[in-house]
């Protein structure tokens, strides 16, 4: 890191000490005017016309962008938000010392899209919703479970989007030295600041921005490895060779970190808990003008994702190749597993004009836009889910109910922040993101399975089966973290190729004890009982056995209590649900619903949730 108008490296076990140019030289001056202009322009881009613009945006325009993005820009989007900045970071250092097993949740994510296209959005689209979670409480006449609901979406982007934001701060450690809280604290200001000009629009826009500029620079990097490797082919044999390729494991043991078939199960859920049930892509499918436009985006979108998904991991292929013969963590030249592909970057093009400020203002801006992204839903959530409850949020105009939710966006911004510091703990940005996306996804797509394909489910059931499947994660995941050794044994690999000295072995030594000093220890908890095996269950099937849990957990309740009262338009079931409940033995009786047209007095609350929230946005059928 840069101390002084010196960089200290440990390259291959030895320390060697660099001197860099001096910042004034052309090199490093190249590097930070790259870093700047790169984050300034992508930023602006997005909101000149703000900027230039005297007319007040509404808040459809805030929300929605008016209809008027391009297909895409949103596919673009979408798939931007589907795999994030994490993965740029986190990837590499995933195949380099676990393997590909975790690739293969591509096989869930690639399954999710088309379920959520024919399954989840028809339902939604013609509601004319503001919040995805308003669909909730048309279903089930019910405030308590839409807040539920809204309240697993708002921790669960809070805590994933801590994980975003520290993922650029590792790089800017590493290559130049800037310290973690400075760049969450640049990163939030920056937000604050975009978030009060920008919109859905603009957040699509920087999408995109970011999209290609992440791409070309993964594109080159996988260049740049297999011409130095001598080729493609021989890059994968190297990874090969070094047991690196570990695909189709089906092993049945629940309590592996990762299998084919946890990696498929696992992802599975997850992704149609965040593609299906989530405001910020909900936000975005709505924001197209047709549902078959929808479908258009959401099918063409899959091979993009593909290619996205699968840049990182080529990335993470061609580094192995250059150091599999010297691990730079194992010969304790850096300190963390994420930190391996910026030490690639300052060993191979430190002294390369613009490459690392253009790698780092990557990252940089990756996580940036992200975060604002997210934050336009987080404060549209919380405004129509909690706020407009409140007496004094009541019939206000839309210039001020805009103004709110900017307000709030600044402060979510600011939390998000204080758990950014909180994710250094964790064992890799990776680990991090998907424990967090796994133990908050189970409720959230149980409570929809119940709202969509079960007639007779109510309130009564969705709420309990929330809770119930909250509490029981929540214990859970607090089991692992107390009783369970963290820590993941790694692949093995070699520092045979570094030039040995004594230098080598302390350095080595003292960096192997330190790390596994500065973990949590557990607990003691034998190691064959029932709780300790309840604890290590792998946290991939955390959102499968959540979604189960509430769907559960709602069936025995709703049979249990559902009464007349509990009567809903079945126009919020699924069509094909609804086809069928209509020609059951029990459709209209025991698990009736009232006729739209009859009836007022019953429909009269849920009636008046739609008819105060179809102002906000009207699309247009295909």
């Amino acid at each position: 890191m840069l101390d002084n108008g010196y960089s200290n490296f440990q390259f291959c076990g030895i320390f060697v000490q660099r001197q860099l140019d001096d910042p004034t030289t052309v090199s490093n001056l190249w590097n930070y005017l790259t870093f700047v202009a790169f984050v300034v322009v992508s930023a602006l881009i997005p909101i000149r016309k703000r900027l230039c613009s005297r007319k007040v945006k509404t808040k459809e325009d805030y929300v929605f962008g008016a209809g008027h993005i391009s297909m895409l820009a949103m596919m673009l989007s979408i798939a931007r938000g589907t795999l994030g900045v994490i993965s740029v970071l986190g990837y590499p250092s995933e195949f380099f010392y676990r393997g590909t097993a975790m690739w293969e949740t591509l096989y869930g994510m690639i399954t999710a899209y088309p379920i959520v296209c024919f399954v989840f959005i028809p339902v939604y689209f013609d509601l004319g919703i503001t919040s995805v979670y308003q669909y909730l409480e048309l279903r089930f006449n019910s405030r308590l479970v839409r807040c539920l609901a809204s309240g697993t979406y708002i921790l669960r982007t809070l805590l994933s989007l801590g994980v975003t934001i520290y993922t650029p701060t590792v790089a800017l450690n590493t290559i130049i030295g800037v310290p973690y809280w400075a760049s969450l604290l640049c990163i939030t200001c920056i937000s604050i600041f975009f978030n009060a000009l920008g919109g859905m629009k603009a957040a699509v826009a920087a999408d995109v921005i970011q999209s290609l500029s992440m791409t070309a620079m993964l594109v080159g990097i996988v260049i740049y490895c297999s011409v130095k490797s001598g080729g493609v082919d021989q890059i994968i044999a190297v990874g090969a060779q070094h047991g690196r390729m570990n695909f189709f494991n089906f092993a049945a043991d629940l309590h592996l970190r990762v299998t084919t078939t946890s990696a498929w199960l696992g992802e599975l859920f997850m992704s149609l808990s965040l593609l299906g049930c989530q405001q910020n892509f909900v936000q975005r499918y709505l924001s197209m003008p047709t549902l078959r436009k929808i479908r258009q985006t959401m099918l063409v979108n899959i091979p993009l994702v593909v290619v996205l998904f699968s840049l990182p991991w080529l990335v993470g292929i061609g580094i192995y190749a250059l150091y599999y013969t010297c691990d730079p963590l194992k010969a304790g030249s850096i300190e963390k597993m994420d930190e391996i592909l910026p030490y690639f970057i300052m060993d191979y093009f430190a002294k390369v004009p613009g490459v690392w400020g253009l790698f780092v203002g990557t990252l940089f801006n990756g996580a940036l836009t992200l975060n604002i992204s997210n934050i336009n839903s987080l404060a549209t959530v919380t405004w129509e889910d909690f706020l407009t409850l409140l007496p004094g949020f009541r019939k206000k105009t839309d210039s001020y109910q805009l103004t709110v939710i900017k307000m709030v966006g600044t402060i979510y911004a600011i939390l998000i922040l204080g758990v950014g510091f909180l994710v250094g703990l964790l064992s890799g940005v990776i680990e991090s993101s998907v424990l967090v996306l796994s133990a908050t996804s189970g409720p959230l797509l149980g409570v929809f399975i119940l709202a969509m394909f079960v007639p007779f489910a109510n309130w009564k059931g969705a709420a309990m089966g929330m809770i119930v499947s909250h509490a029981v994660t929540v214990w859970i995941v607090t089991g692992r973290m107390m009783y369970v050794e963290i820590y993941n044994s790694l692949l093995s690999t070699s520092i045979d190729g570094c030039v040995s000295d004594a230098q080598l072995l302390v350095n080595s030594t003292s960096y192997i004890a330190v790390d596994h000093m500065s973990r949590v220890m557990p607990l003691p908890v034998p190691g064959d009982s029932f709780l300790y095996r309840i604890y290590s269950v792998s946290y991939m099937y955390y959102g499968v056995f959540g979604t189960i849990l509430t769907v559960a957990v709602g069936l025995v309740f709703s049979l249990a209590t559902w009464s007349s009262v509990d009567a809903y338009n079945t126009k919020m079931l699924h069509p094909a649900v609804r086809w069928l409940h209509e020609r059951s033995p029990f459709g209209g009786k025991r698990f009736g619903s009232f006729d739209v047209t009859k009836g007022a007095d019953k429909q009269t609350p849920v009636a008046k949730v739609a008819d105060k929230h179809s102002v906000a946005k009207v699309p247009t059928k295909s």
